[in-house]
């Protein structure tokens, strides 16, 4: 469009304004108040709104109108700062001081067509070049935004836009709703697919097979049995033997044939937990790992801060990580299991550490446990904390750990692996179709908004 001229946003709109920072008021109406919780695949989510009290004045200043926009001002993900919503709703709303409020002149350019634009990435990079990072968060100002230039048609023209850009998303949303339906089938499929391997149904049990070909076998308890044994025999600790943490009991869990349920720190070698202080920062050292940095299929090594040698060394005397060993974040989301596959040196944060010994343990199966439903089930109802969720070390120690005979724990693993390879490569397809409609999205964009 670089026959229309290009406006700035100021000249567009009625006016900007943050957001209320009051989060609970005893006069006035309850008025829902928009969270960042609330906005779903950039739309505005009314199941469930928080709700406070707001006077009229409140109310006057800060609530929302129909064609209005709502920009994120402040988020964690400077992919998410900037990114402008549509008002609509059926009901008043305000906005909290996470968001600046737009009030397009509707009688020189319409509110769609605004939205439309902000998705550019002739914005996205303005924004990017111009937003602040600071302990974390990251922030655009009202100026920043008021500056953007908008190229601007006639009304008539605007609308043209929006209707040909309206009827090619509708196409292409349809087309990304139902790659996420896959997305979601997948996730359930490996859910069930871990469910049944803990469960004793996905390959043959030990029992069953030993019976069909009149043999003996070790079970599950016997050895459990010998783990603890040879953890007594070889004790060379300070002080006095102490026993492991008796196992629990998973409720509503029928144990297959020849299994038990043992507790991890029966199981395990040991079960420890990194740092759980904040060490000094440097820009070249000894990676630290941290609850976030935990993945599904490994580490996120590219999202890492560094430590001193010094620093590292001391972290390692309680909890060196090791190939082989499984590491469970402990606050935040926790879980997210994942098998030490890497000899590269790191020190962990707030990161669970078990060392399985695989003379017992598998540490894949024991990772695949760690995951599966049953044990989920289990572990929720006892984290600790309300608005941050954790699991302490006495926690990670009792964990139940459902504990078949070895040659069983290993069949399960290579009948996961293979189920899991296939989602893992169905996954990666459905990910590089979801990457080409975002291209196709912002080329789309980038023709309606270019000569």
């Amino acid at each position: 469009m670089s026959q229309y001229s290009l406006v700035p946003l100021r000249d567009l709109i009625l006016e900007s304004q943050n957001g209320l920072s009051k989060r609970s008021g005893t006069d006035g109406v309850n008025t829902p108040v928009l969270r960042l919780a609330d906005i779903t695949a950039g739309k505005i989510d009314q199941s469930d709104p928080r709700e406070i009290r707001l006077t009229a004045k409140e109310l006057a200043k800060y609530a929302l109108q129909h064609e209005d926009l709502v920009c994120i001002r402040v988020n964690g993900s400077k992919a998410l700062v900037g990114r402008v919503i549509q008002f609509r709703a059926n009901r008043a709303w305000a906005y909290c001081d996470h968001f600046i409020r737009l009030r397009p002149n509707q009688a020189i350019v319409d509110y769609r067509y605004l939205a439309h634009y902000f998705n550019s990435q002739t914005v996205r990079r303005h924004i990017e070049l111009n937003m602040v990072s600071s302990a974390g968060q990251n922030t655009v100002s009202q100026g920043t935004m008021l500056d953007i230039s908008v190229p601007c048609p006639g009304l008539e023209t605007q609308r043209e836009v929006v209707a040909e850009l309206e009827k090619q998303f509708s196409r292409l949303d349809e087309a990304v709703a139902n790659l996420q339906r896959v997305k979601a089938n997948l996730k359930r499929y490996k859910a069930s697919v871990l469910k049944a391997a803990v469960e004793g149904r996905l390959v043959e049990t030990e029992a069953s097979l030993a019976h069909r070909e009149g043999r003996t076998f070790e079970t599950g308890e016997q050895l459990l049995e010998r783990t603890l044994a040879e953890r007594r025999t070889k004790w060379v600790g300070r002080g006095k033997f102490k026993a492991a943490t008796q196992s629990t009991e998973v409720q509503g869990f029928v144990v297959p044939a020849g299994w038990v349920i043992a507790s991890s720190e029966q199981v395990c070698a040991s079960v420890r937990d990194g740092t759980h202080n904040t060490p000094d920062y440097v820009s070249d050292g000894v990676p630290l790992v941290t609850s976030k940095n935990l993945e599904e299929y490994g580490i996120d090594f590219e999202n890492v801060k560094f430590i001193s040698e010094s620093d590292h060394d001391e972290i390692s005397k309680r909890s060196g990580v090791g190939v082989g060993d499984v590491l469970f974040a402990m606050i935040g989301t926790v879980g997210n299991p994942c098998e030490v596959q890497t000899s590269k040196r790191f020190s962990i944060k707030n990161v669970g550490l078990f060392k399985a010994n695989q003379e017992f343990l598998n540490s894949t199966y024991f990772c695949y446990w760690l995951l599966s439903s049953p044990l989920n089930k289990w572990l929720d109802p006892r984290l600790k904390g309300t608005t941050q969720k954790f699991a302490p070390l006495g926690l990670l120690r009792e964990l139940p750990v459902l504990l078949p005979p070895l040659a069983e724990q290993i069949r399960i693993v290579a009948e996961v692996d293979r189920h899991l390879s296939i989602v893992r490569e169905v996954e990666a397809e459905v990910d590089t179709n979801l990457k080409r409609a975002q291209a196709l999205r912002q080329a789309t964009l980038s023709k309606a908004f270019s000569s």
